[in-house]
């Protein structure tokens, strides 16, 4: 069998050779920073860990780690990569990257915009409730003090926003309409059991004595009746009376203060390449073009009679591609999932022993949502609207949210006991976006796709990331209004009305993430080619999957460099044999 679990010891046994000089000097770099990022509270963790407090988020505390970082990275370039064994010198590469995006981050204050058309920080903590409490009362109680955390948390997050509203370093304000809703719906709350940072206690298990039920309960009504609700109409009447109003109505992050370097640097961290805004642009162009030319045969292909664009409204706007209900949706979605799992085996050598739920995007969030969002344990289908979700594109979607995509590639991450802790539950967006876009590609050699509706479906999301690429750098770079970002993905790709507009959004309060997906698997689809190439009929997919998934989460030249050492060791698996 191809994916028998095998112990992490014996994987280190096999794969750790004894480390040199250099590899040891590497190891006391690491080991001192990761030691001080776990006291500071913001080393990566795994998904659903139960921590007593909320990090120190202060301009002080950013400071500190601003200079703390650059002196780690010259010890860093002090080190003589040369020197290092193969492994290690990968670790190296891996975590200077971190380092150097963490710079990045602080040294435009990045923590002085805690928001986004997409995402906010006040949205993004919820996700703790969610967590599985699997130690009992400890979680329950940790969970309890790091509520008592949100107060403190909200007036220094309130705080950054108000020095990035003093640079006009704050989203554009068309894409913040209705983003306080979140906050509003908790401000507003006269029950605190009725609120969502209350769930976990409304199912305490029952190994937990009654009278320690009663007690747990109790205090979370009180932190959430006395602190959770009071943050938040505090947080409510700052965004609306200052924050909002005071928005930037300019779209593109070139109009920021050094707007041209801090656009270069969301280049840089999200897609770890140092490309040009024109080299991206001119790329995209040319992609946009094959794609469509694909595009074109996917038409024929399903005998529809009119021309692109005609076919394209056809795909967007006939009901028989939109499900009726949200329940449709996500069965079809857990029947697609099921469907991949038949054919894991063939592709995959190593598969995570994770498994992962399919859930509703919380309504709260729902209509300024994705489709679909995928990550360890957890496949989001977003049921809002449900005749506006498109049903040929389901199946790509699927396969990039969940498995192979995100929840496969995280797990098998976290699960690699043979990677340093820094590697095991980060996250690259070039990569682990460029992994799940390339899954969708692969669904096509998989025969993933039964119709040609279905398969037009994945080239309209290949065409929806290439686009990006023309759209992103346009927004940012070249001055294009909203009005010009929606038309172009309107003229070139089947998304639904309701995803153009919250995408363009997304891209024009997010520059840069929007990138990291096409080029991400372009690179992916490089190194597999080259490794086609030169492995000839040695060359098994299986192996260059698992090598690929190995690496947790790794910057592209470091994933082309690894594939490169993967061709002159013959193409092996990355793990014993059984």
């Amino acid at each position: 069998m191809h994916h028998a679990f095998i112990p992490a010891a014996l994987l280190l046994i096999a794969a750790a050779p004894a480390p040199n000089a250099t590899d040891r000097q590497f190891d006391r770099i690491w080991q001192d920073e990761w030691a001080w990022r776990e006291k500071e509270g913001i080393a990566e963790r795994a998904p659903g860990t139960i921590d007593a407090h909320i990090a120190d988020d202060s301009a002080a505390a950013h400071a500190r780690r601003l200079s703390h970082w650059q002196a780690v990275l010259k010890q860093l370039d002090a080190v003589e990569s040369g020197k290092l064994s193969p492994d290690t010198l990968t670790d190296w590469q891996v975590y200077r990257a971190q380092i150097a995006s963490q710079i990045d981050d602080e040294t435009f204050r990045e923590f002085e915009k805690p928001v986004n058309g997409d995402s906010a920080f006040w949205s993004d903590l919820p996700s703790a409730a969610r967590a599985d409490f699997a130690n009992g009362e400890r979680d329950y109680r940790a969970y309890l003090s790091w509520l008592g955390d949100i107060p403190r948390f909200f007036t220094q997050e309130t705080d950054n926003m108000k020095a990035g509203l003093a640079r006009g370093f704050t989203p554009p304000a068309i894409v913040m309409q209705g983003r306080d809703k979140g906050v509003a719906d908790i401000a507003g709350a006269t029950d605190p059991t009725k609120v969502a940072y209350y769930e976990p206690f409304a199912k305490l298990p029952a190994t937990i004595p009654q009278a320690t039920q009663a007690e747990l309960r109790a205090a979370a009504r009180k932190v959430i009746a006395e602190q959770v609700i009071p943050a938040h109409q505090k947080l409510l009447a700052f965004l609306r009376t200052s924050y909002f109003p005071g928005l930037t109505k300019e779209l593109g992050a070139d109009k920021y203060p050094n707007g041209k370097a801090y656009y270069q640097s969301r280049i840089r961290v999200y897609t770890t390449t140092n490309m040009s805004p024109e080299e991206i642009h001119r790329f995209g162009l040319a992609e946009v073009a094959k794609i469509r030319a694909e595009m074109e045969k996917a038409r024929t292909d399903a005998g529809f009679r009119g021309d692109l664009p005609a076919f394209l409204k056809f795909v967007r706007d006939d009901p028989q591609f939109h499900p009726t209900t949200g329940d449709q949706l996500l069965k079809e979605a857990a029947w697609h999932a099921k469907r991949f799992d038949g054919m894991a085996a063939k592709w995959f050598g190593r598969l995570p022993r994770q498994r992962f739920a399919i859930v509703e995007v919380p309504p709260e969030v729902a209509p300024y949502y994705t489709a679909g969002r995928g990550g360890p344990g957890v496949y989001l289908v977003n049921t809002y609207d449900p005749q506006s979700r498109s049903l040929p594109q389901l199946p790509a979607l699927t396969l990039h949210e969940s498995a192979p995509g995100h929840a496969f590639q995280m797990p098998l991450a976290a699960e690699n006991k043979a990677l340093k802790p820094f590697r095991r539950n980060s996250y690259i967006s070039a990569y682990g976006e460029g992994w799940a876009l390339y899954t969708e590609r692969l669904g096509d050699e998989m025969g993933f796709y039964r119709t040609p509706y279905e398969r037009f479906g994945m080239l309209s999301y290949q065409m929806w990331r290439a686009a990006r690429l023309v759209v992103d750098t346009g927004i940012h770079t070249r001055g294009w209004t909203r009005e010009q970002a929606q038309q172009f993905l309107r003229d070139n790709t089947a998304l639904p009305e309701r995803e153009i507009v919250s995408e363009v959004d997304r891209y024009i309060g997010w520059p840069g993430q929007a990138l990291s997906y096409y080029l991400g698997e372009q690179a992916i689809l490089k190194a597999r080619a080259k490794a086609q190439h030169a492995l000839g009929a040695k060359f098994d997919i299986r192996n260059f999957h698992d090598t690929v998934l190995s690496l947790g989460s790794v910057p592209l030249p470091v994933l082309e460099a690894r594939i490169d050492r993967f061709i002159a060791e013959g193409g092996h698996s990355p793990y014993p044999k059984d």
